[in-house]
């Protein structure tokens, strides 16, 4: 099979000697052209992958920045398929990574088996299924496999080794490490789990191993940048977007405040 864009990307991180920028946006936040149009913008300041969080109405692992922008996005009206016409928007200028980050009940409200052809047609590249256990995982890793999907599986502090080898086994793309327990936010200081989740993820797995949950600073960013493949950024930009508002120099402004974050996993 193929290699992924996901796949492809990371090697040519790997080659470069360089370290990925994973940006996390909710899709439909406020809209979906904004979305569009803040992908576009991320891909210009340097992002190597895009996570499109597919709103839901009852998001338990996001913290209240991801809980309050899936509610303006279904407020707005966004559905699966705009998401989906939104990808393929995206697709017309650009070929950057793109993963949905999504619960499994949007999906099921579908049907799994043609949510999975629906993305892939459009332009998706993997998918993260926040709430699949891994008990039930094989069934959804088959079908994901099949329409050359990547599998993007999360591994947390509180996650036991041999749990560990058992997710990443069944994963593809990347691995989404996360700093530590709880939901999604930003943070003042970096969580001591985050280097003993990386050293445990490392130990069973060659993928590339991207660190989020808490980034918000170019310090912290290039602290995270230095212990692992990439570094995921999401309540963040989510908040400075919506902060700077759905605007041209809105979207200036945001980007301003971003560049710092992605200059510095660069190391820039």
């Amino acid at each position: 099979m193929n290699p992924t864009r996901i796949e492809k990307r990371f090697a040519e991180l790997r080659a470069r000697g360089e370290k990925g920028f994973v940006a996390y946006i909710t899709a439909g936040d406020p809209d979906l052209d904004a979305t569009v149009e803040r992908v576009r913008a991320l891909e210009e300041l340097g992002a190597d992958v895009i996570e499109l969080g597919i709103p839901f109405s009852d998001p338990l692992a996001d913290g209240i920045a991801n809980q309050r922008a899936a509610e303006r996005a279904l407020s707005g009206g966004t559905t699966l398929d705009g998401i989906l016409r939104a990808v393929e928007r995206i697709r017309a200028f650009s070929e950057i990574p793109l993963v949905f980050f999504s619960y499994l009940n949007p999906l099921f409200a579908r049907g799994f088996d043609k949510a999975a052809d629906l993305a892939a047609a459009a332009g998706v590249d993997g998918m993260l299924l926040v709430d699949m256990c891994l008990e039930e995982s094989e069934p959804f890793q088959n079908i994901l496999k099949s329409r050359g999907l990547d599998h993007v599986v999360l591994v947390t502090p509180t996650t036991p080794e041999a749990r560990v080898a058992g997710l990443v086994a069944g994963g593809s793309g990347f691995v989404y490490c996360v700093s530590r327990a709880g939901v999604t936010g930003e943070q003042s200081e970096l969580q001591r789990d985050a280097r003993e989740v990386l050293e445990r993820t490392g130990r069973n797995t060659d993928l590339p191993r991207a660190l989020g949950f808490g980034v918000s600073t170019p310090e912290q960013a290039a602290t995270y940048a230095s212990m692992c493949e990439a570094v995921v950024v999401g309540s963040f930009l989510v908040n400075t977007f919506h902060e700077a508002g759905n605007s041209p120099a809105g979207l200036k402004a945001a980007s301003s405040k971003i560049k710092p974050l992605i200059q510095a996993v660069k190391g820039i």
